[in-house]
């Protein structure tokens, strides 16, 4: 289905358009994660917004984070660090959102988090290499001797950083691949 012409978007258009499932849009919208709106009682979503600041189009300055952990407070922590350093983020809960992520556009580095309730880390990082040969991919784990971590050894060297993770650490990790805002000082 097209969505519609309009500025304004259903939740399931929205869901069409970002090329994630409904109840996640639900949830970003709830969180304030998304641009929305409700109209009578039903949720609203604001096409543009979402092109302007959800996907950044237009917006080829700033380099755009993905950020992929199940871990709320992770994923509270990744927000608050990448927006004080200045960075693009999308941060999400499941491997099925990171892969419909890496679908609809491109990124300039990736967390990843080994542990998800759906689909491995190995496998996205498979997935999101054919996506994107060049993508930085950082994995972020609590389990560094994981068969999920050898695997991806497997393919070529990978910068892994063990949880409870160090704001120090997520600094250094994106200077070292060259990643850091000029913009900013993170």
């Amino acid at each position: 289905m097209e969505p519609s012409k309009h500025n304004l978007m259903t939740v399931k258009e929205t869901a069409e358009y970002l090329r994630i499932p409904v109840p996640t849009v639900y949830y970003l919208v709830q969180r304030g994660q998304l641009p929305a709106v409700q109209i009578g009682g039903r949720w609203r979503v604001k096409r543009d917004a979402i092109d302007r600041d959800v996907l950044h189009e237009g917006n080829q300055g700033q380099p755009t984070v993905l950020v992929v952990d199940d871990d709320e407070d992770i994923q509270a922590m990744f927000k608050l660090f990448l927006k004080k350093a200045g960075f693009s983020r999308l941060v999400v809960g499941t491997g099925a959102d990171a892969l419909a992520a890496l679908a609809k556009q491109k990124f300039d580095f990736c967390f990843l988090d080994l542990q998800l309730p759906d689909i491995t880390g190995d496998e996205i990082y498979k997935r999101a290499k054919k996506v994107d040969p060049v993508l930085p991919i950082v994995i972020i784990t609590g389990h560094p001797d994981s068969e999920m971590l050898d695997n991806i050894l497997k393919i070529g060297p990978v910068t892994v950083l063990k949880k409870p993770l160090q704001l120090a650490h997520l600094k250094q990790s994106l200077r070292q691949l060259g990643r850091e805002n000029p913009a900013k000082s993170a």
